[in-house]
């Protein structure tokens, strides 16, 4: 894409100073509006932080939107129906759906589109394959395996495979992109779970070849950078990948990456279920959420809930209003899902996509211990020796060594440990949970925010 270049001109008989006047009356162009798209199983609260420093670096709220796929995962064959999963047609169509109502409420003839991992794929149908590109000024796939993650003959319908009809489609060509749109791919140097030229992501198959390696994620004829050591969702939601994200689509870098905190934040979202044990952004009816502000250092509460609602059809909790610096405990009370106490760092600005989806069913394990305790980290994975990670003051067992592939580790305690604080530490970000009686079908979770 050529900018043309902008030549200053002396006019005859106008001051210096009126010029200066007439360049600081003009009205700054509006930012171009961002659409940001989850990967396979995720949910728009993945962008929270990204959405954040967009916002700290000038971009109006109302034109940047993370959005929900109501059926977030995958069909095992992409033909084939399957309850709660999507096919890659739905998935196509439904962005395009996404990108006609943005651009309508946002007057703006062309969008950005941002997508982690799955997300990506529809991003290229429909901007190269669907006619969509007249739409879209930049499309930026983060950690998409674009050449599939595996190649398996077994699993040939797989929207995955490489090999198979879904991206066999995408890649036909001889290049992978359109000259309408400015693409940018951002990908790991290694330490991608599913980018990998083995399965280290097969509990069973660990060492069988996958067809694909570190370079799978890079388009032909697109901008491609190497993040060095960033994990699968770090490529999406790591401060680095939104530096090079905001200077892609901004066209210089950002003036900051830290998050510039408000007042006073209003947290709002939806409360969404796994029924059946499939994971959906379908929202759920008659889930009961309080929030409580909590003691940073003992993670008890401070006083009575602030906010209290029982979910209504649309599936939304809030709004509440926090302080930037307050710690909370959300309580998760929806049916067929176990009572979930969410521990969570402060919120330094607001967010309309604090989704909340209550843990797993607690399994026989959990039930035998007192308590169990959750930590998890929804932007990225937990990497040893990369990262720092204490849990009860000690590293958790359940936490591999070498590629990052584990985003939860559990902690279960006896019952006569239940009234304690839990100190969850992962690199700077510092959370203190409690863990509750899992007699009572409760579960809590350290969930990380950075």
């Amino acid at each position: 894409m050529t900018i043309p270049r902008r030549t200053a001109l002396a006019l005859p008989g106008l001051a210096l100073p009126f010029l200066a006047g007439i360049v600081r009356a003009q009205a700054p162009e509006a930012p171009t509006p961002v659409l940001f798209l989850h990967g396979n199983g995720d949910h728009a609260a993945l962008w929270q932080t990204t959405l954040w420093r967009f916002e700290s670096n000038g971009w109006p709220r109302e034109r940047l939107r993370a959005v929900n796929f109501p059926d977030p995962l995958a069909r095992d064959d992409d033909a084939v129906a399957q309850p709660r999963r999507s096919s890659s047609l739905e998935q196509t169509e439904r962005l395009a759906e996404f990108v006609r109502t943005f651009r309508a409420e946002t007057g703006a003839t062309r969008i950005a589109l941002a997508g982690n991992s799955r997300g990506g794929n529809p991003i290229r149908d429909f901007t190269v394959h669907q006619g969509g590109a007249s739409q879209v000024s930049h499309a930026v796939l983060c950690g998409t395996p674009n050449r599939g993650v595996h190649d398996w003959p077994e699993r040939a319908g797989n929207e995955f495979n490489g090999r198979g009809p879904f991206l066999s489609r995408l890649n036909a060509g001889p290049s992978d992109v359109v000259a309408e749109t400015a693409f940018l791919t951002l990908r790991s140097d290694g330490n991608d779970l599913y980018a990998q030229p083995r399965a280290i992501w097969s509990p069973t198959t660990p060492d069988r070849p996958t067809g694909t390696d570190v370079d799978g994620p890079e388009l032909r004829g697109a901008t491609n950078l190497v993040l060095p050591g960033l994990d699968h969702r770090e490529t999406a939601y790591h401060a680095r990948a939104f530096a090079e994200m905001a200077r892609f689509i901004a066209g210089r870098a950002p003036a900051r990456i830290a998050v510039l905190p408000e007042a006073r934040p209003v947290l709002d979202g939806l409360v969404t279920g796994t029924p059946g044990g499939v994971q959906t952004n379908r929202p759920v009816e008659g889930a009961v959420v309080e929030v409580f502000r909590t003691d940073p250092e003992t993670g008890a509460r401070i006083g009575e809930a602030l906010h209290r609602r029982t979910t209504g059809a649309d599936g939304r909790w809030g709004p509440v209003t926090v302080e930037p610096g307050w710690t909370l405990e959300l309580v998760v009370a929806a049916p067929e899902h176990p009572v979930t106490h969410i521990y969570r760092s402060p919120f330094p600005r607001s967010s309309s996509v604090l989704h909340l989806r209550p843990a797993r069913p607690l399994t026989e394990a959990d039930r035998a211990a007192g308590g169990v305790l959750l930590f998890t980290r929804p932007r990225g994975y937990f990497c040893l020796p990369r990262d720092a990670i204490l849990l009860d003051g000690r590293v958790p067992g359940d936490v591999p060594q070498g590629i990052a592939r584990a985003a939860t580790a559990t902690l279960r305690l006896p019952a006569g440990e239940l009234g304690r604080p839990i100190p969850a530490l992962f690199n700077e970000e510092r959370l203190v949970a409690r863990a509750w009686p899992a007699a009572e079908g409760r579960i809590a979770v350290a969930e990380l925010t950075w």
